[in-house]
């Protein structure tokens, strides 16, 4: 089918037409439109957690704090493990020292505790795992949540205030058991494992645990020896394996944690990149929008003279053309017009929405001689079409002929269409995609929320 058949074909229609679509019948007040669920979480952005484990002393505190130092540019919280430790009875106070604070319940006696009722004089599990993986759960979905604070000399957890931590880009999970249940290690996106000598380690925990917790040196090195040492043998060692990364020194170790936090600060970066990847289809769909709405300007035939010699007979347009976007949106179109049109003149329109309805027009700057020109009005989303109804109007005010106008759009509403359509019968339409409808709020469906802040990557501020 040739361009005059096209043209022809246009012609025979009602009058109102836009490209690739004609709407019969199409009254916004009898749309019925399902809207699609979506769940409430897709929208949130995920933090990166990154796990460190290693023996008990072995400087995973310190590892944490210098990532933290590094990374201070970005929102970054410590959880520790510590703070899930189970509070003693009275019981259990009374013989402390035979309680194993470096001990995990494995998910097969975890179960068999639960069938068979079975309570132990002293906790298997040294930790409340339970309780780390809701803590987990809700920052993940961007929740506050309440850490509780270990008092290692009352062995209670309410002694002190709890710490309230908040959604953050990075959330660094520490401990000595971290990687021993599957369950907490699904939450995390790196995995640390601190790797130190026994020697250096047993120095720092009597250091440690004499100044801090408030503990005798004996009692130290028997707790060790009974517990401690073959805790780390049998559960903290094994899950070496698991682990992304292991540093061997601990803190000292500077080399390793600068390459760690630049590898970090690339993956933190890739979240920023993703916003990047749905516009590549759109770009594309920009371009061939524009292509489109260019076969719409009138043409007048032209020859030029190749360098060979001979005459070439072409097509050029018969009149200037420029560009008017409507901020902000619209600006993500003017680069694929620019292409296609060297050296094109672009003109802005800032019209602020006010309720579902009223608009207020405030920035202007159009070419001086607009009214001599065909327009290309840019704006990626017709939905209700009142700004696009406010923006022609400012057009026709200026001079422009309705005839001169075409409005490029992405994605169209059928409400939007019927609304500049039924008010400005010549103005051509030209879309790549016609949605479902509105929905409540006046917000295109399925559509892709606010176009400017999805494509200029600006959703999370």
């Amino acid at each position: 089918m040739g361009l005059k058949a096209v043209e022809d074909l246009i012609e025979a229609s009602s009058g109102v037409h836009f490209s690739g679509f004609h709407l019969e019948n199409t009254d916004p007040s009898t749309s019925v439109v399902e809207q699609p669920t979506t769940s409430e979480t897709e929208n949130i952005k995920q933090p990166f957690v990154i796990g460190v484990a290693g023996g008990a002393a072995s400087g995973k505190t310190t590892v944490c704090d210098m990532i933290i130092e590094q990374l201070r540019d970005q929102r970054v919280v410590l959880v520790n493990q510590d703070s899930f430790y189970h509070n003693l009875t009275p019981e259990e106070l009374k013989r402390v020292h035979e309680c194993n604070f470096d001990h995990p319940v494995s998910a097969f006696m975890r179960h068999w505790i639960a069938v068979h009722k079975f309570h132990p004089s002293f906790g298997l599990d040294a930790f409340d795992t339970e309780q780390l993986l809701s803590s987990m759960e809700k920052l993940k979905h961007g929740q506050a949540v309440d850490i509780p604070k270990y008092d290692f000399r009352s062995y209670k957890n309410d002694v002190f205030p709890a710490r309230r931590v908040n959604p953050s880009d990075v959330i660094i999970l520490e401990g000595i058991l971290i990687f021993h249940d599957p369950r907490v290690r699904d939450f995390m996106n790196m995995k640390i494992f601190v790797d130190t000598d026994a020697d250096v380690r047993l120095a720092r925990r009597i250091r440690r645990d004499t100044v801090e917790k408030g503990r005798d040196i004996g009692m130290v090195l028997d707790q060790y020896s009974k517990f401690v040492k073959p805790a780390f043998d049998d559960f903290i060692l094994p899950t070496k394996k698991y682990a992304d990364i292991i540093i061997p020194r601990g803190g000292d170790n500077h080399v390793a944690i600068d390459l760690i936090v630049q590898h970090i600060r690339t993956k933190l970066g890739q979240h920023d990149l993703c916003k990047i990847y749905p516009n590549l289809y759109a770009i594309q769909s920009t371009f061939q929008v524009v292509e489109h709405g260019l076969g719409h300007l009138p043409f007048t035939e032209k020859q030029v003279i190749t360098p060979t010699g001979s005459v070439y007979t072409g097509v050029d347009f018969c009149k200037r053309l420029c560009g008017v976007s409507v901020i902000r949106s619209g600006e993500s179109m003017e680069n694929a017009l620019r292409a296609c049109c060297k050296g094109i003149k672009i003109g802005k329109i800032l019209i602020h929405r006010e309720g579902d309805n009223g608009q207020q027009l405030i920035y202007e700057k159009l070419p001086n001689d607009i009214s001599d020109r065909h327009v290309l009005l840019l704006d990626p989303i017709l939905g209700t079409g009142n700004s696009a109804v406010q923006a022609i109007s400012l057009l026709i005010k200026k001079g422009v002929p309705e005839s001169n106008i075409i409005f490029l759009n992405l994605i169209s509403a059928p409400q939007g269409i019927h609304v500049v359509c039924k008010r400005f019968p010549r103005v051509k339409i030209v879309t790549s995609e016609i949605e479902i409808g509105l929905n409540e709020d006046y917000r295109v469906i399925p559509g892709m929320g606010e176009f400017g802040d999805r494509y200029f990557g600006t959703d999370d501020d």
